[in-house]
């Protein structure tokens, strides 16, 4: 995501690319992307990129030449990446027909001009699936599945009246009608008689949602829905231009709120926001494309605020149910991602108010903690429902920590009482509750190797990017990637920088994802770095922003970088499917960040299955990962029971001790008190007859939540800056100290 993001402390291996026409005997620093690094100053890094040296060969006339500029490099460039440039193939028919049957139907539908309706009952899955279900990316239009068709119509065949399609089918969405689009075998399911039908499948290769998903078997090829719920200003920034002074959700709030005159107001502004940037169309469009992912950033505030914070509270909740909807109806999975938390994890304008990190840090920094740990619980609540499990299998518990404040044991700490109460919710192993997704926190993922051995399903989520390394990052596009196409040093540097990591990570943590990664090799791009922010480009931005002039040699230099992007991070979710206008220019000013953009105007693959050997291509420095993962990281045989000496280390909840909390005695720092009543998220409104969840899946979960202690004062949440620091706990003994149990495994069967 977007803003500057802190440098990483940790060195990698890097291999120079061998087609780089460097010096002999120069040294090649290794790539500073934010996914490697991020200390505390930008100064003074070595660069990630590289340098041309003069009088290079180059096959394009200018080797500084910009998007526009440069000239048309190969013929046929496009079919040697093994993507197709247009999507012309058909859809398989339903079932084979003889001639004479053919041509009877043709003519009577020329004779009536109608369409027969081609129905069909969708077939429910075992629990698991094989390679089998796999089609050849070549043949996009050949899917595995038979029954993946129809046109939208109510289906006889089922007792419900589901309705169901295919390539072709016509969708109507409130008061708007469109034609899903999918070649890749992909159907549709809306039963109204019973909304958690799981039988929808996005694609031939990807399990349908009433099928496991198998990691190591099974690929991601996944996209954010980023500014939806939590507003950015590079993702919607015409809100943020409309109130010059807001810098993050915190002051845009504050402004919309006090706009009282004609299209003014939070609620109105917001609501029309969240029903109108990412629509049902969006979502068929993503199954469409190929993709089979949504990772969906939402604010705590879907949940409640507390008195002084400015965001619109619980409002947005019953538009992530929409979503959620949405997804399943279009067979799509949910990496569900809480982005912001009370006091601001990172200090970035999208964890709701830049500045200042309050989460598990400073003087409010376990109050605020715990606070964070009553919203998860909630969230966990609700999505292990039966009716949401195969939906949301992964939950992202706190969007990139800022760990080089925080401490790595302290939020050790924070995920290991995250993981008990989770898994004291949900109970053990492979199928109860979603996988657990933490951020690496940008200290870089070797660190977290061994990370909590024993536990059960912990997912650790990296987010590589180039853009925010501090660095010009001015070395062209448009020149030889080694392997005859355009792309420049950028391809073959985001497999050498990426893969290996995440590769070795799969074997030394578990299962390693890439929730995050864009196209944007450098920082162009209306407010990438905030409202306030400049671009460290090492040149004239205007050219990676007019995308209206693009010529084709930039656009498959932008999609060869992200073939090998998607190569190297293997399960991948890219930020972001949309980025809204800019309100002065009518159209796009971030158009690295767009997936939407860049598949409708040639610079996304029409197909993300062209990403895969991508690496191998180039001769990047691979370490393939094998497929396998111990039994306990997936939910197996000792999932849950993590190693007692490393949990005895973490098991202290509040951590020992916190950062930036200097001439404060420890146990005076303020602190929430178990009593009040726990909220819960209300289900989807559906009719009287369908039996559904409340929101709560475990009855034994009475606990009370945490509040305010009577009596007692409490500094501003948000910011530590300037308070009066506390000299003695209120009341006394407030700050209780406590080792939680662990989840009982549950027995073995012999």
């Amino acid at each position: 995501m977007a803003e500057d993001r802190p440098m990483s402390e940790a060195t990698s291996g890097y291999a120079t690319p061998l087609h780089t026409p460097l010096h002999p005997n120069a040294q090649l620093g290794p790539p500073r992307s934010s996914y490697f690094n991020p200390g505390p100053s930008l100064n003074n890094t070595p660069r990630d990129s590289l340098a041309f040296t003069p009088g290079t060969p180059n096959l394009d006339q200018d080797a500084g030449a910009t998007p526009s500029q440069s000239t048309s490099f190969l013929p046929g460039r496009a079919e040697a990446a093994g993507v197709p440039v247009s999507a012309t193939t058909a859809r398989r028919p339903f079932y084979r027909r003889p001639v004479l049957w053919v041509a009877l139907a043709a003519l009577v539908a020329i004779v009536l001009a109608v369409i027969l309706p081609v129905y069909f009952t969708v077939i429910h899955k075992t629990h698991h699936h094989s390679s089998s279900d796999i089609s050849d990316p070549s043949n996009p239009s050949n899917p595995s599945s038979p029954s993946s068709s129809g046109n939208g119509n109510g289906n006889p065949g089922s007792p419900s009246g589901a309705t169901s399609g295919s390539d072709g089918s016509t969708i109507v969405s409130g008061n708007t009608t469109f034609t899903y689009s999918n070649k890749f075998g992909g159907f549709w399911v809306d039963d109204p008689k019973d909304p958690f039908n799981n039988d929808a499948r996005p694609n031939s290769w990807t399990p349908p949602l009433n099928t496991s998903w198998n990691w190591g078997t099974d690929h991601v090829y996944g996209v954010n829905l980023g500014g939806l719920f939590v507003l950015e200003p590079f993702i919607s920034p015409a809100l943020y231009q409309k109130y010059p002074g807001a810098i993050d959700e915190w002051t845009l709030s504050e402004a919309m709120a006090a706009d009282t005159g004609p299209g003014g107001g939070l609620q109105a502004q917001l609501e029309a926001h969240y029903d109108t940037f990412i629509t049902e169309k969006d979502i068929a469009d993503i199954a469409g494309a190929g993709l089979n992912w949504l990772r969906l950033p939402i604010p705590f505030w879907c949940i409640e605020t507390w008195p002084g914070e400015p965001f619109l509270a619980k409002v947005s909740w019953k538009y992530i149910l929409r979503v959620f909807g949405w997804a399943r109806k279009y067979g799509l999975r949910i990496y569900l991602d809480l982005h912001t938390v009370p006091g601001s994890q990172n200090g970035y304008n999208h964890s709701g108010r830049q500045g200042q990190v309050n989460f598990l840090n400073g003087i409010m920094g376990i109050a605020n903690a715990q606070r964070t740990l009553d919203y998860i619980r909630i969230i966990t609540e609700f999505i292990s429902q039966p009716e949401y499990q195969a939906v949301i299998p992964v939950f992202g518990i706190i969007n990139e920590a800022l760990v080089s404040t925080i401490g790595q044991d302290q939020m050790t700490s924070f995920y290991l009482q995250a993981h008990d109460m989770i898994r004291g919710i949900t109970g053990l192993g492979e199928g109860h509750g979603p996988y657990i997704a933490i951020h690496d926190g940008f200290i870089g993922i070797s660190k977290w190797a061994d990370f909590l051995p024993g536990s059960d399903r912990i997912i650790l989520d990296t987010h590589p990017y180039f853009a925010f390394d501090g660095q010009p990052n001015n070395e062209p596009l448009v020149t030889d990637d080694g392997i005859g196409e355009p792309g420049g040093i950028w391809p073959k540097q985001a497999c050498n920088a990426w893969g290996p990591n995440i590769n070795t990570s799969q074997s030394a943590f578990g299962v390693t994802i890439a929730g995050e990664f864009s196209n944007g090799y450098n920082d162009c791009g209306l407010f990438i770095n905030g409202v306030q922010g400049h671009p460290n480009f090492g040149g004239d931005c205007t050219p990676f922003i007019d995308w209206q002039n693009w010529n084709q040699t930039f656009k498959q230099g932008l999609l060869d970088f992200s073939l090998a992007s998607m190569d190297a991070t293997h399960n991948w979710w890219f930020w972001t499917w949309k980025i809204g206008n800019s309100s002065t220019s009518g159209t796009v000013e971030a158009p690295l960040w767009s997936y939407q953009l860049g598949l409708e105007n040639g610079w996304m693959p029409l197909d993300p299955r062209a990403s895969v050997g991508k690496c191998q291509a180039l001769g990047a420095n691979q370490v393939p990962f094998a497929g396998t993962y111990s039994a306990w990281q997936t939910g197996g045989a000792g999932a849950g029971t993590i190693d007692p000496v490393v949990s005895a280390s973490f098991a202290q909840w509040p951590p020992a001790t916190i950062s930036d909390v200097d001439g404060v005695l420890y146990a005076a720092l303020p602190t929430y008190t178990p009593t009040a009543a726990i909220s819960t998220l209300p289900p989807a409104q559906l009719t009287p007859s369908v039996s559904q969840g409340d929101g709560w899946f475990d009855p034994q979960d009475t606990a009370s939540a945490m509040t305010t202690v009577a009596g007692c004062s409490y500094p501003n949440a948000w910011d530590s800056d300037g308070v009066v620091t506390p000299t003695a706990a209120c009341p006394a003994s407030t700050l209780v100290v406590r080792a939680t149990p662990a989840p009982t495994p549950p027995p073995v069967l012999l």
